[in-house]
């Protein structure tokens, strides 16, 4: 499936293992379906660092985030704040993150969880970055924090938003931009997400796959593989269309010059049959 229009996946862990093996044709393949630039996720001390040098390899293609997810939250002390702030200074770290709440998994103790949110909330202030969020079944303690940022909260981005209407619109009044993954796709879990994208205004909607992870369901021919990859983002694009009742390839341009500007991409690669304007 080719995209109408230039898209940029703001959310791929193309660090993980699952693309050891063919990296380079899963970036080919994204391509030709039409995306103009990935943003490549870091989570952890380990994978940040990762993710600059990969998006280093590819500049126009590729840009990259340094955060620690909560599930990591334990890890982040004094050093290893030190060290994302180092990162930040990458020419290809674009923003802080992912990073936020998880009380579904609670994978590290909430209180740390609140302390490393907290910590790059700060940190994304001091460094002139946005931010790349991540919330699941925290949604009260993570509006408190932002909100204690008061004027100095960062840009942010809601990152895989599966929430309802009433949280996307609390965190539209509070600034936020909102990213759709191929959970609207899903039949089963993510039907309430075409009301969401309904209300989200132009300039503060974008697309992600969030890879390896949320396949879209509605793919047809199913692939072989469940491994999610950016060449499958037009059909996040195709959903998201039909639910806002817009032409594919204006949302395509829309939600690609939202990203542009979000993450201050000066410049994305042209894909084929595309002419996007450098910012």
């Amino acid at each position: 499936m080719t995209a109408p229009g230039p898209l940029v996946d703001i959310g791929i862990n193309l660090t993980h293992e699952s693309y050891d093996a063919d990296r380079a044709e899963v970036l080919a393949r994204a391509r030709r379906a039409g995306l103009v630039h990935l943003v490549v996720t870091g989570s952890s001390l380990a994978s940040s660092p990762a993710a600059a040098r990969l998006a280093a390899t590819d500049p126009d293609f590729l840009s990259a985030t340094a955060g620690v997810h909560p599930h990591h939250a334990a890890e982040l002390g004094p050093e290893g704040l030190a060290q994302l702030e180092a990162l930040t200074r990458h020419p290809q770290v674009v923003a802080v993150g992912e990073c936020g709440l998880d009380y579904f998994r609670d994978l590290a103790p909430r209180a740390d969880q609140r302390r490393a949110f907290e910590a790059q909330v700060a940190l994304a202030a001091r460094t002139g970055k946005p931010l790349f969020l991540h919330q699941r079944d925290a949604h009260a303690d993570f509006v408190a924090i932002l909100k204690a940022a008061g004027a100095d909260r960062p840009r942010a981005v809601a990152h895989c938003f599966t929430g309802g209407r009433a949280e996307a619109e609390e965190y539209l009044a509070m600034g936020l931009c909102i990213g759709i993954t191929g959970g609207i796709c899903d039949e089963r879990r993510g039907r309430h997400l075409e009301e969401v994208v309904r209300h989200v205004p132009p300039g503060r909607l974008m697309l992600e796959t969030d890879g390896p992870y949320l396949l879209p369901r509605t793919l047809k021919p199913k692939p072989a593989s469940r491994r999610n990859a950016p060449e499958y983002l037009p059909e996040v694009l195709a959903a998201v269309a039909r639910a806002r009742g817009e032409a594919p390839e204006a949302l395509a341009r829309a939600t690609t010059a939202t990203a542009q500007a979000f993450f201050g991409l000066a410049r994305l690669a042209d894909a084929p049959g595309t002419a996007l304007a450098s910012a």
